[in-house]
C-alpha cells in the first residue's frame, strides 16, 4: 500500500532507471526527485527536471538527502538541506552540459577544452565542500575558487551574472535594489579575481580599519649534494634585497658534516626555518634567499701542508642564490612545499666574497665559478599568510619539526603592546691592518666578546643565526693573505636589557699562521660600548673603532685598562688629553669598521624620547621634553607608544594646570601621527592602550578643557593649524575623554555625571558654532570647519556608551543643522558636507530606527538641496544607496512606513528630475562628442536608477494615495505621471543594467509594472472625460508596449529551467501589463480615435510578441481601432495603411513567427460577434473590406515571413533576392503601396550589386525611374535621395542605370536609356552633357564590336516539397547562369543553397505526394533559350559578336527536348521510331531581368516525328558549316583554322561511317514512303538537304586546302579521301549528285581537283534560312559535335559520349593542338567534342544507330576508358544527379525506357556499371556506353570497349551525345 513519506522527500539518481515497468518514471543518473509515496521497495513522485510527469522507481536507485519541506500536501515544494553554494554549482554545472557541446559542434574548440577543466575542477571543489573535512577558513576558501570558477564559466557562456554576498548568491528580496545593483557590479569585477562583496561595500558601524596580512616563507634544507668538500660546513640562508643591496632578515644557519648531514643527529628532517613578518611590501621588493657556504677545516682545501690538522679555520667556500620572484606565483598557486636546487658557485677571489651574491645575481661570471658537478642544495619553500598563531594553528606539522623562527632585521609592520624584543644586530664590515714586516700579508681571524662592566663575558649573548644555539663567543671566517678583509656578516646579539648599559664588545685580532705550529698569533684589538653616557645605545650606523697593539703576553683581565681609551674617533673628541704611556698604543695606520642595526621596544636611540620617559629626573626641563617631541622620529614613537602614553597622562595628573595644555598638544600629535599612512596600522595599538592599558581616570575634564577652548578660538585666530590637527584627532580624543569617564565612574561610583554632561552639551555647543560660521572669506576656517567635519561621524560610538540614542541623535541633528543649508558655501566644503552625512548615515548610530527618525529630515534636507541643483550627484547616490539599504534591513523586522513617507514627499519628485536630467545629459553628449560627460556615465544612471527603484519597491498602498493626495492640481499630477512614464521608458530604452545582469532586470521590471498598476487608476480617474489628456495617455501606452517588448522578459528563449523560476517568483510579467494596457484601451472610450493610426506600430509590436495570451489580448484592440475609424471615416483606410507598413519593418527587423500569421485570422472571426455594432449594411460592407484586408495582411504576412528568414539565416544571395523579388512584386500588384514597393527596388538593387549583378541591379533600378516623368514637380528627401525635382531624380537614375548596364556588359539595353537622355539634353540645349552621353554612347557600340562576351547557360530549376520557402514552394524557374557555370557547377550550387533538398532523377513533373510532402525536392536541368529577335540573326552581313547578344538577351521563352519512342521500335534502324518530345516553357518576365531567374508562367508539349528531326538536324549542320565557310574564305593570310578543320571532320567522318546512310535507310525505303504518304514533301526536303550538304562540304573543302598548316596536311588528306567515300555512298541514291559536282565523280579526278572544282560560294549561297533549331542560332561558338546533331543534341548537348581512340592519323595530337589553338574553355568544349565523335571502324552489326532505346535527356554516358575525362565536354550536363553527399543510392540508377516506351522499374544490380569482358553487342542495344541495367535487356552487355562504326550523324547518336539515352553514373 503506498504510504506517504514523511522524511524521505528528496533524492539523486545514483543509477538510471529506463521506467520499464508500469508507470515507471524514466531517469537519468545525476537527476534530483522529489518523492510523495513509497510502498515495498518502491518510490512514487517526479523528476525535478519534468515536475508534471509523476512515476514509480526503485528505492535503492535513489541516494536520499535532507530537505525542508514547505506547505506540505498535494502543492508541497522541497528545497535540499545543504550549502547554497552546492546547490547552485550543482545546478549550474547541469545548465553548463548542454552549452559545452554545443561548443565543440560550433568549432570553439578552446573554449570547449577550458570548460572542461572548470568543470573537473568545480566538480572536485563540490566533493571537498560536501566532505565536511575542510576547517572555516579552507571552506571559504574553497567557496571563493568555487564562485571565481562560475562567474567565468557564465560570463565566456553569456549567461547571467550571479550577484553574491559572501560568496553566496544573494535573495535579491532580502536586500535594497541599491544592494543589488552594487553586488552586481562587485560580482562583475570578480570574474577575473575573487573580490568580497564585503570589501566593496561602505564600512559601517565604525568598523576598525583590517590589520595588513603578514607574508612567511617556510624553508626546509632537503640536502646538501656536494661530496667534494670532505669538511665540515656551516650553510648561512638569509633574505636579500638586490635593489636596496642589503640583507633584510636574519639568518638561518644549518651545521653540515663532511658527509653532507647534519653535524647535530637530531637534526635529521628539522633542518627547516620560517622567515616571518614580511609585509605586502616586502613581497613586491626583489627579493633573494642567498645561502653563504662556510667550511670548517685547513686553511687550503688542496694543501695538506699549510696549518697542522688539529687546527681548523672558517673558511669562505661557495654561495647559490634563488629569486622570490621567480617563483611566487607558482608558491601562491601550490600552497604546499614546493622543491628547488640552488647551484653552489665559489668565489674566485677572496677579497671579494663579501660580494659574490651580488656578482652571481647580476651573472658577473667572470667573478665566480661553477663546480664541475651538476647539484648543489635542494631546498623546499612554502608561502605562508597570516599571523604567527594562525599559521601555528593551521600548520601545527610544521612547528613540530624544530622550526628555527627567523625574523626581520627590524620591526615587522604592527608592533602589538606586549611584543618585547632586544635585538642589536653588528655587521663586521671590514679591516685594514699593517703587514707587520711580513714577506707576506696576514690571514686574520677576529674574535668578539660582550663583557659586562664588570669584566665579567656575558654567556650566550651571541647568535650567529636562528637554528643554533647561542654562544659566548664569536670567531670569523678567514680570509687568506688579505690585510683589507671584507667580511660582511651579520651576528645577532640577543643581550639582556638588564644587562645593556655598561656592557661592550671587545675584537681581538689574530694572524693564523699556516706554518708547522699553526699558531694564532694576537697583534690587536678593538672595542666599543654599547651605550653612551646619556643612556642612548650605539646609533645604527657604520663606526670605525680603533686598533690598539697588543701581543699575546697581553692581558685584558683589567678592562679598565683600556675602557678609558677612545674607542672612536667621536669618543677621542670627547677625551683628548691622554697620556702616551698608557699599556696599549694606537695603531694609527689601522683601523676596523663595524655597522649596527638596533631591533629594540625598550632602547632607543633618541636622547629627546629618553629624556620624555625618564621626565621626572629633569623635572625643571618638562616644558622643554615636551616640546622637544615633536621632532622625534615617528618610528621611534610608534616603538614605544605605551610608554610615552602612559609618560604624557601621569606628567597630565602630576600638574593638570601647568602641563594640560602641552599634553593636550602632544597627545594629538601623536593620534594624528598613527593618521599618516605609514603608521596607520598602529592604530589597533592605541585602541587596544585605551582599552586595556589606559588608567587616566581625571584625564576627560582637561581634554574637554582644551577641546572646547580650541572650538572658541577658531572665529578668532589667524593661524589655525593646531586647531586643524585637534580636530582631525577628535576621534581618539573622545574615545580618551570616555574611557577616562568610564573610569572615573567606576572609581567612584558615577559621581559628577551632571557636570560630564553638561561640558559634553557646551563642546557640542562649540562645534555648532564652529559649523555655523561664514567661511567663505577665510580658507583657514574653511579647513578647520573641514576638519571638524571629517572627524565628526567618527565619535557617535563612543557617545553611545555615555548616552541613550535619542540623545546622541538630537546632539548629531544640532549640529548637521547648525551646517549652512545653503549650496553656496563652496564646492569643496559641499563635498566635505556631503561626505561627514554619508559616514553619519554609515554609522552604527543610523541603524536605530529611533535616531533615524531624528536624523533622516535633516539628512533629506540636505540631499534635497543637493539633487535639486545637480551638484555632486555621485556622493549623494552613495547616501541615498546607504539609507535604502538600511531601511530595507530594517523593514524586515520593523514597521519603516513613516521613514518611508518622509522619503516618499522628499525625494521623489526630485529623484525623477534627476533621472530624466541625467539621460538626457547622456543622450545630447553622445551625440555631439560621442563621450559622456563625468557625471553622465552609466555608473551614475545605474545608481540613481537602483535608488528610485529601492523607493519604489519601499512604497505600498498608503504611500501612493498620500503620494497622489498630495497634488494640488490635476496639472502637478499630469508632470509627475510624465515624470515617471519618461524614465521608465528611458529605463527600457538605454539598457542601463547589462544584459547579464538578469536578476537586476527582472527585478526593475517587477517594480515598473507594480507602479503602473498603481498609478494607472488615477490616470483613468482624472484624465478620461473631460480632462482627457493625449499626451499622458500616449505615454501610458509607450510605456506599457516598450515594456512587454523588453529582451528581459521574452522567456521563451531561455532554458525552462530558468523560465520556471522567473515564472513561480514573478509571474509572466508581459501578461500582467498586456491585460492592463487592455483594460485602460477599454476605460478610454470614444477617445481611442485619438491613437488611430498612431499606436497601431506599437501595438502591432506587442502582437509579434511570442506569447499566446499576450496576442489574444491585443487582437480585439485592432478590431476596435478599425470598428473606430469605419465609425467615423466610413472605412479604415488609416489603420489599413499603417499597419501594412508596420509590419513590413517590424517583420523585417525579424520580429513575428508562424503562428502569428494564423493568429490574423481571429480578426476576421471578430467581426462576427458583434451583430449591434453596425446597422446590417454597414456590417456587411464592413465585413468584406475587413475580411479581404485581412486575407492581404496574411498573404503580405507570408511574403515577410520568408523575406526575414532569408535576411537573417545566412542565406545565399540567390534566395535573398528571390524573397525580395517576390516581396516587391507583392506590394506593386496586390497592395499598390507604391513607397513600399520603391524601398524593396533598392533593397533589392543593393543586394544584386552585392553579388556583382549588374544588369540585374540595372533593371531593378529601371524599375523606379520609369515610375517617374520628366517633369519639374518637386520631390521630397526619401531613402538616400536629397530634395530635388522629379526631372533631376529621373536624369540620376538614368545615369546610374547607364553605368550598372555598363558594367554588366549589357550595352544593348543602355544604349536606349543613352538616347532617351540625349534627347532631354537637346531639348533643353545643355551640349555639354548631350557631348558627354553621346560619346558614352559610341563607346557601348564600340565596346558590343571590341570586347569579348560569354555567352551564358540557362537551367530550368523545380522547387518541390513544403519545405521550401512560400515563393518558392512547388513552382519551376528558369535561371540564367553566372558566366562559365556549367550544368554539374549550377546543381552544386543549387544543392549547398537548399542542403536539404534531394535531386530528382527524372524530368517527369512529379505528383501530389512530393509536392504536398514536408521535404525539399530539386529538379534541374539545361534549357535552350528561344530568341525573340529571330530577324536579327537572319540578317546578312550582322556581326556574329551582334547575333550572339540576341540570341540569349531580351529571351522570354525556352526549349527543352526530351527523345522517346513511339510504337514498335525497328530493330534495324531505330530512327524510324525516334521522336522528340519539345517542351517550351514560356516565363512571367524576359531574362535578363530584374532577377537571374524568373517563374514559368506557361508550359507547352509538341512531338516532333523522326522525318521532321532529321530534317532540323541536317539543316542545322548545313548552316552552321555556310556560316563558317564564310567566316574563313575571305581571309588572306593563313591564321588558325582549327574550328573549320573541327566542323569538317565531325560531318564527313561522321557521314562515311553510316550517319547519313541510316537516314536514308529510314525514310527513303519504299516501304516508308508507301506507309506515310504525307511526307512526300518532307522527304524531298531532306533529300534536297543532303545533297546541300556535299555542295557545302566540298567548298569547305577548298576552303581548308586554301589555309591549312603545313602539319595539319594528313588531316586534310584524310578528309579529302572521306569525302570522296562519303559522295560514293550517296551516289547511288542521288543519281544527280555528280552533276551538281562533276569534278568530284569517279575516282579518275585528281584530289586536288576535287576541292578546285568547288568555287567559293556567294553571299546568296550561304544565305543563313530560318532554323528551327535555337542550337543553330549560336553562333560559330556553338559547333555541334556531329555533323547530324539532331535537334535534341542543341537542347541537352553537355553530354560526354565516349569514342574509340583511333580518330583519323593522331587524334590526341590534333586534340592537343586544338587545346592550344583554342584556350578558352568555350572553345575546349568544341574541340573535345571534335576527338570524342570521331571513329573509323564501321560495323553494321553493331551499329552506333541501331538502338531505338534512349534514356531520360539528362543522364551522361558512362564508360570505362580513360578517354570519358580526357574528352569530356566542357557543357557536360550534370543535371539531375546527385553530388557527393548522403543521397538516396537508388537516384542513381533510373529507369530504362522499353520498347513500349515505359520504363523499367526493376533496379539495377549491385555491380551493373562494372565493365565485363567484351562480347558482341546486339543491335538493339546502344554501344558506345552501359546506358541500361541487365535486367531491362535481353542480352545484356554491360560495356562494350570499342564502339562500332555507324553514322555519327544518326539520330541515335545525336540522343546520346546529348545524353539522353547516357549513363547516371558519369
Amino acid at each position: 500500500m503506498w504510504t506517504p513519506t514523511e522524511e524521505e522527500k528528496y533524492g539523486v539518481v545514483i543509477c538510471s532507471f529506463r521506467g520499464s515497468v508500469p508507470q515507471g518514471l524514466v531517469l537519468e543518473i545525476g537527476e534530483t526527485v522529489q518523492i510523495f509515496e513509497k510502498c515495498e521497495g518502491w518510490y512514487r513522485g517526479v523528476s525535478t527536471k519534468k515536475p508534471n510527469v509523476k512515476g514509480i522507481f526503485p528505492v535503492n536507485y535513489i541516494h536520499l538527502k535532507k530537505a525542508i519541506v514547505s506547505n506540505r500536501g498535494q502543492y508541497e515544494t522541497v528545497v535540499p538541506l545543504e550549502d547554497s553554494i552546492v546547490t547552485e554549482v550543482t545546478a549550474t554545472l547541469q545548465e553548463w552540459a548542454s552549452l559545452w557541446k554545443q561548443l565543440y559542434v560550433k568549432h570553439k574548440v578552446d573554449l570547449f577544452y577550458k570548460l572542461r577543466h572548470v568543470m573537473n575542477e568545480l566538480i572536485d571543489l563540490r566533493r571537498q565542500l560536501l566532505s565536511g573535512h575542510l576547517t572555516q577558513d579552507q571552506v571559504r576558501e574553497v567557496k571563493r575558487h568555487i564562485t571565481v570558477r562560475l562567474d567565468w564559466g557564465n560570463e565566456h557562456l553569456g549567461l547571467d551574472l550571479v550577484p553574491r554576498k559572501d560568496f553566496e548568491v544573494v535573495d535579491s528580496d532580502q536586500i535594497s535594489v541599491s544592494d543589488l545593483y552594487k553586488m552586481h557590479l562587485s560580482s562583475r569585477q570578480s570574474v577575473q579575481q575573487s573580490t568580497s562583496q564585503v570589501d566593496t561595500m561602505r564600512p559601517r558601524h565604525g568598523e576598525t580599519c583590517r590589520m595588513p596580512v603578514p607574508h612567511h616563507f617556510f624553508l626546509s634544507l632537503k640536502s646538501f649534494t656536494y661530496n667534494t668538500i670532505g669538511e665540515d660546513t656551516d650553510v648561512f640562508f638569509s633574505l636579500y634585497d638586490m635593489r636596496e643591496g642589503k640583507q633584510i632578515s636574519e639568518r638561518f644557519l644549518v651545521r653540515l658534516n663532511k658527509n653532507g648531514g647534519p653535524r647535530n643527529p637530531e637534526k635529521i628532517e628539522r633542518m627547516c626555518a620560517l622567515f616571518t613578518d614580511l609585509s605586502s611590501k616586502d613581497m613586491k621588493r626583489d627579493l633573494y634567499i642567498v645561502a653563504h657556504v662556510i667550511r670548517i677545516g685547513r686553511m687550503l682545501l688542496n694543501d695538506s701542508k699549510k696549518g697542522p690538522a688539529h687546527l681548523h679555520y672558517r673558511r669562505p667556500y661557495g654561495c647559490a642564490v634563488l629569486s622570490i620572484l621567480d617563483v611566487l606565483q607558482s608558491l601562491t598557486e601550490l600552497k604546499e612545499e614546493k622543491d628547488f636546487v640552488l647551484k653552489v658557485y665559489t668565489c674566485n677571489n677572496e677579497s671579494e666574497w663579501s660580494q659574490i651574491h651580488e656578482n652571481i645575481i647580476r651573472k658577473s661570471s667572470a667573478k665566480y665559478s661553477a663546480p664541475s658537478a651538476s647539484h648543489g642544495l635542494i631546498i623546499s619553500l612554502q608561502l605562508l599568510r597570516g599571523d604567527m598563531e594562525q599559521i601555528r594553528r593551521e600548520n601545527p606539522m610544521i612547528f613540530n619539526r624544530g622550526l628555527a623562527i627567523t625574523r626581520k632585521l627590524g620591526f615587522p609592520d604592527v608592533i602589538m603592546p606586549g611584543d618585547i624584543r632586544n635585538d642589536l644586530y653588528l655587521t663586521l664590515e671590514k679591516g685594514d691592518f699593517e703587514r707587520g714586516g711580513k714577506s707576506v700579508q696576514k690571514n686574520i681571524e677576529v674574535t668578539m666578546y660582550v663583557l659586562y662592566a664588570d669584566g665579567e663575558i656575558l654567556k650566550d649573548c651571541i647568535s650567529l643565526g636562528s637554528g643554533e644555539p647561542n654562544r659566548s663567543s664569536y670567531h670569523s671566517f678567514v680570509l687568506y693573505h688579505s690585510n683589507s678583509p671584507r667580511w660582511g656578516e651579520i651576528i645577532k646579539l640577543p643581550i639582556p636589557i638588564d644587562r645593556f648599559r655598561g656592557s661592550h664588545l671587545r675584537f681581538e685580532f689574530r694572524h693564523c699562521s699556516t706554518k708547522d705550529k699553526g699558531e694564532k698569533k694576537l697583534f690587536g684589538f678593538a672595542f666599543s660600548p654599547l651605550m653612551r653616557d646619556d643612556g642612548t645605545t650605539l646609533s645604527d650606523d657604520i663606526h670605525e673603532l680603533y686598533v690598539y697593539k697588543c701581543d699575546e703576553n697581553s692581558t685584558f683581565n683589567n678592562h679598565a685598562l683600556y675602557l678609558g681609551l677612545p674607542c672612536c674617533k667621536e669618543d677621542y673628541n670627547g677625551c683628548p688629553n691622554i697620556p702616551s704611556s698608557l699599556i696599549f698604543q694606537r695603531s694609527t695606520k689601522e683601523s676596523f669598521f663595524i655597522s649596527t642595526q638596533l631591533s629594540s621596544t625598550k632602547l632607543t636611540q633618541n636622547v629627546d624620547l629618553l629624556a620624555l620617559l625618564k621626565w621626572k629626573a629633569f623635572p625643571d626641563r618638562i616644558m622643554d621634553i615636551l616640546g622637544r617631541l615633536r621632532h622625534v622620529s615617528g618610528e621611534e614613537i610608534v616603538k614605544f607608544l605605551q610608554d610615552i602614553l602612559d609618560t604624557l597622562f601621569v606628567i597630565l595628573d602630576d600638574n593638570t594646570e601647568k602641563y594640560g595644555l602641552l599634553v593636550f598638544q602632544s597627545l594629538v600629535f601623536i593620534i594624528n601621527l598613527l593618521r599618516d599612512i605609514k603608521y596607520f596600522h598602529f592604530r589597533p595599538v592605541m585602541d587596544t592602550y585605551i582599552q586595556k592599558h589606559f588608567a587616566g581616570a581625571l584625564a576627560y575634564k582637561e581634554l574637554i578643557r582644551c577641546l572646547k577652548w580650541y572650538m572658541d578660538c577658531s572665529a578668532e585666530l589667524i593661524r589655525q593649524d593646531h586647531i586643524q590637527e585637534a580636530m582631525r584627532a577628535l576621534e581618539y580624543l573622545f574615545k580618551f575623554i570616555v574611557q577616562s569617564r568610564i573610569l572615573y565612574s567606576r572609581a567612584t561610583c558615577g559621581m559628577e555625571e551632571e557636570q560630564f554632561r553638561s561640558s559634553i552639551q557646551e563642546l557640542f555647543q562649540s562645534i555648532r558654532f564652529v559649523l555655523s560660521l561664514d567661511s567663505r572669506n577665510s580658507e583657514t576656517l574653511l579647513f578647520t570647519q573641514a576638519a571638524l567635519l571629517n572627524s565628526f561621524p567618527t565619535i557617535f560610538d563612543e557617545l553611545l556608551q555615555m548616552f541613550t540614542v535619542q540623545e546622541v541623535a538630537e546632539f548629531v541633528r544640532g549640529t548637521l543643522g547648525s551646517m549652512p543649508s545653503t549650496v553656496h558655501i563652496g564646492q569643496s566644503m559641499d563635498v566635505v558636507k556631503l561626505q561627514s552625512i554619508a559616514r553619519t548615515v554609515d554609522s552604527r548610530l543610523f541603524s536605530f530606527s529611533e535616531s533615524r527618525r531624528i536624523l533622516l529630515p535633516v539628512v533629506l534636507h540636505h540631499i534635497h538641496l543637493h539633487l535639486r541643483q545637480q551638484k555632486e550627484l555621485l556622493i549623494c547616490s552613495g547616501i541615498l544607496g546607504s539609507i535604502f539599504s538600511i531601511v530595507k534591513t530594517s523593514s524586515l523586522e520593523a514597521d519603516v512606513m513613516e521613514e518611508v513617507e518622509m522619503m516618499v514627499e522628499s525625494l521623489l519628485d526630485v529623484l525623477l528630475q534627476t533621472l530624466l536630467t541625467i539621460m538626457s545629459k547622456s543622450h545630447a553628449q553622445e551625440a555631439v562628442r560621442g563621450q559622456r560627460c563625468p557625471q553622465c556615465t552609466a555608473e551614475i544612471t545605474g545608481e540613481y536608477v537602483s535608488c528610485l527603484l529601492s523607493l519604489l519597491r519601499q512604497m505600498c498602498d498608503t504611500h501612493y494615495q498620500h503620494l497622489l493626495d498630495n497634488f494640488q492640481s490635476k496639472d502637478e499630477l499630469k508632470e509627475f505621471l510624465l515624470k515617471i512614464f519618461c524614465v521608465f521608458r528611458n529605463l527600457m530604452k538605454m539598457s542601463v543594467f547589462p544584459r547579464d545582469w538578469m536578476v537586476m532586470r527582472l527585478l526593475t521590471s517587477n517594480i515598473i509594472v507594480t507602479t503602473v498598476q498603481y498609478l494607472s487608476s488615477a490616470l483613468h480617474k482624472n484624465f478620461t472625460e473631460t480632462d482627457f489628456d493625449f499626451k499622458v495617455w500616449n505615454s501610458y501606452f509607450s510605456l506599457a508596449v516598450l515594456f512587454i517588448n523588453q529582451p528581459s522578459l521574452q522567456l521563451e528563449i531561455i532554458t525552462s529551467a530558468k523560465r520556471k523560476k522567473i515564472i513561480d517568483k514573478y509571474g509572466d510579467m508581459r501578461v500582467m501589463m498586456a491585460y492592463e494596457l487592455f483594460s485602460m484601451w477599454q476605460n478610454l472610450g470614444e477617445h481611442k480615435i485619438h491613437f488611430i493610426p498612431g499606436m497601431i506600430g506599437p501595438f502591432l509590436g506587442v502582437t509579434l510578441v511570442p506569447q499566446p495570451e499576450v496576442r489574444n489580448i491585443m487582437i480585439p484592440i485592432f478590431h476596435d481601432m478599425m470598428d473606430w475609424e469605419q465609425r467615423k471615416n466610413g472605412n479604415f483606410k488609416q489603420v489599413e495603411a499603417e499597419l501594412i507598413d508596420k509590419l513590413d519593418s517590424m517583420v523585417s527587423e525579424g520580429k513575428g513567427d508562424e503562428s502569428y500569421r494564423e493568429l490574423f485570422g481571429l480578426l476576421t472571426q471578430l467581426f462576427g460577434p458583434y451583430p449591434s455594432l453596425l446597422e446590417k449594411v454597414e456590417q456587411e460592407t464592413w465585413r468584406e473590406t475587413g475580411i479581404s484586408f485581412v486575407t492581404s495582411v496574411t498573404r503580405l504576412m507570408e511574403r515577410l515571413l520568408d523575406y526575414r528568414d532569408c535576411m537573417k539565416g545566412e542565406e545565399t544571395e540567390n534566395k535573398k533576392i528571390g524573397c525580395t523579388v517576390n516581396l516587391m512584386n507583392f506590394y506593386k500588384s496586390e497592395i499598390n503601396k507604391e513607397e513600399m514597393y520603391i524601398r524593396y527596388i533598392h533593397k533589392l538593387c543593393d543586394m544584386h550589386l552585392q553579388a556583382e549583378n549588374y544588369t540585374e541591379a540595372a533593371f531593378t533600378l529601371l524599375l523606379y525611374c520609369e515610375l517617374l516623368q520628366w517633369e519639374e514637380r518637386p520631390l521630397r528627401e526619401f531613402l538616400h535621395y536629397p530634395s530635388q525635382t522629379e526631372w533631376q531624380r529621373k536624369e540620376g537614375l538614368c545615369r546610374k542605370i547607364i553605368h550598372y548596364f555598363n558594367k554588366g556588359k549589357s550595352w544593348e539595353f543602355g544604349i536606349p536609356l543613352c538616347r532617351e537622355l540625349a534627347c532631354q539634353y537637346e531639348s533643353l540645349y545643355d551640349y555639354q552633357s548631350l557631348s558627354w552621353i553621346r560619346k558614352m554612347e559610341a563607346s557601348y557600340y564600340d565596346n558590343i564590336m571590341e570586347q569579348q562576351r560569354l555567352e551564358p547557360e540557362f537551367f530550368r530549376v523545380g522547387f518541390y516539397g513544403r519545405k521550401f520557402p512560400f515563393f518558392l514552394r512547388n513552382k519551376e524557374y528558369v535561371c540564367r547562369g553566372h558566366d562559365y557555370e556549367r550544368l554539374e557547377a549550377f546543381q552544386q550550387r543549387m544543392l549547398s543553397e537548399f542542403p536539404q533538398a534531394v535531386a530528382m532523377q527524372h524530368p517527369n513533373h512529379p505528383d501530389d505526394a512530393i509536392l504536398q510532402c514536408d521535404a525539399q525536392y530539386l529538379q534541374i536541368y539545361a534549357v535552350t533559350p528561344i530568341p525573340d529577335y529571330v530577324d536579327v540573326l537572319q540578317m546578312d552581313r550582322v556581326p556574329d559578336r551582334v547575333k550572339s547578344f540576341y540570341r540569349v538577351n531580351n529571351v522570354r521563352k525556352f526549349r527543352y527536348d526530351r527523345p522517346f519512342h513511339k510504337g514498335p521500335k525497328d530493330k534495324e534502324n531505330e530512327f524510324k521510331s525516334l521522336w522528340i518530345e519539345r517542351t517550351t516553357l514560356t516565363l512571367t518576365h524576359s531574362l535578363p531581368g530584374i532577377s537571374r531567374w524568373f517563374e514559368v508562367e506557361r508550359r507547352e508539349l509538341v512531338e516532333v516525328s523522326p522525318l521532321e528531326n532529321a530534317i532540323q538536324v541536317v539543316e542545322n549542320k548545313n548552316q552552321e558549316l555556310r556560316a563558317l565557310i564564310s567566316q574563313y574564305q575571305h581571309r588572306q593570310a593563313h591564321g588558325n583554322i582549327n574550328l573549320l578543320s573541327m566542323c569538317l571532320n565531325g560531318v564527313i567522318d561522321a557521314a562515311v561511317n553510316g550517319g547519313v546512310a541510316r537516314y536514308q535507310e529510314a525514310f527513303f525505303d519504299k516501304d516508308y514512303i508507301a506507309k506515310h504518304p504525307g511526307d512526300a514533301e518532307k522527304i524531298t526536303q531532306l533529300k534536297e538537304l543532303m545533297q546541300e550538304q556535299v555542295h557545302v562540304l566540298g567548298v569547305g573543302l577548298a576552303v581548308h586546302e586554301k589555309f591549312v598548316h603545313p602539319e595539319m596536311r594528313p588531316l586534310h588528306k584524310k578528309l579529302i579521301d572521306q569525302f570522296q567515300m562519303m559522295r560514293a555512298s550517296l551516289y547511288h541514291e542521288f543519281p544527280g549528285l555528280d552533276k551538281l559536282s562533276p569534278a568530284c565523280s569517279g575516282t579518275s579526278t585528281p584530289r586536288g581537283n576535287v576541292l578546285a572544282s568547288h568555287s567559293p560560294m556567294s553571299p546568296e549561297s550561304i544565305k543563313m534560312t530560318h532554323r528551327h533549331s535555337p542550337m543553330n542560332l549560336m553562333g560559330t561558338g556553338r559547333h555541334s559535335s556531329s555533323s547530324l546533331s539532331s535537334h535534341a543534341s542543341s537542347e541537352a548537348g553537355n553530354v560526354v559520349v565516349l569514342g574509340d581512340s583511333s580518330m583519323g592519323e593522331a587524334p590526341e595530337d590534333l586534340y592537343h593542338h586544338m587545346q592550344l589553338a583554342y584556350p578558352n574553355p568555350r572553345y575546349q568544349g568544341s574541340i573535345t567534342n571534335v576527338s570524342v565523335l570521331s571513329s573509323s571502324q564501321a560495323s553494321p552489326s553493331s551499329s552506333s544507330l541501331s538502338s531505338t532505346h534512349s534514356a531520360p535527356s539528362q543522364m551522361i554516358t558512362s564508360a570505362p576508358s580513360s578517354a570519358r575525362d580526357k574528352y569530356r565536354h566542357a557543357r557536360e550536363m550534370m543535371l539531375l544527379l546527385p553530388t557527393h553527399r548522403d543521397r538516396p543510392s537508388s537516384a542513381m540508377y533510373p529507369a530504362a525506357i522499353l520498347e513500349n516506351g515505359q520504363q523499367c522499374q526493376q533496379p539495377p544490380a549491385a555491380g551493373a556499371w562494372i565493365a565485363e569482358p567484351e562480347r558482341p553487342s546486339p543491335s538493339c542495344l546502344p554501344t558506345w556506353g552501359a546506358s541500361w541495367p541487365p535486367q531491362c535487356l535481353p542480352e545484356a552487355c554491360c560495356m562494350v570497349r570499342r564502339p562500332p562504326a555507324g553514322p555519327p550523324d544518326s539520330p541515335w547518336f545525336q540522343t546520346r551525345l546529348r545524353g539522353e539515352g547516357s549513363s547516371p553514373r558519369d
